[in-house]
């Protein structure tokens, strides 16, 4: 056995770190652990907590490509984070201009769930906690 624990960070690139930084900062609050830049590869990286518990890392680099489809892409496919309330979060989302979907419901659980697009058009659900 590998003896995995648990996820230790999951990384996303961005080509406009400014924009991306108010993004995961302001609109979903993550707080700021660490930021530096790289000037070797003319790049940030941004170690971003989520609740205290996750950590995003947020990469910039000057090139990068987009994804090669949508959504079905290989790779991840999108992540997900859950909330208690997921009205207020999609009022939230809404009063900061950020692009939703409708809120669906997981035929399997009941829960429901919405999904959104990070300013990278990176799609992210949320979804309604137990």
């Amino acid at each position: 056995m590998l003896g995995i624990t648990g996820i230790h960070h999951i990384a996303i690139l961005t080509d406009n770190y400014e924009v991306s930084r108010q993004f995961y900062t302001e609109v979903l609050g993550f707080s700021v652990i660490n930021e530096t830049y790289r000037n070797e590869r003319n790049s940030y990286k941004l170690d971003l907590a989520v609740n205290g518990t996750y950590t995003i890392e947020l990469f910039s680099f000057p090139e990068t490509l987009e994804r090669a489809s949508y959504p079905e892409a290989k790779g991840l496919r999108h992540l997900a984070f859950s909330v208690d309330a997921l009205e207020a979060a999609r009022g939230w989302l809404i009063r900061h201009g950020v692009r939703i979907e409708d809120i669906r419901v997981d035929e399997i659980t009941g829960k429901r769930f919405l999904f959104f697009y990070d300013p990278n058009e990176q799609p992210i659900e949320l979804y309604e906690a137990d």
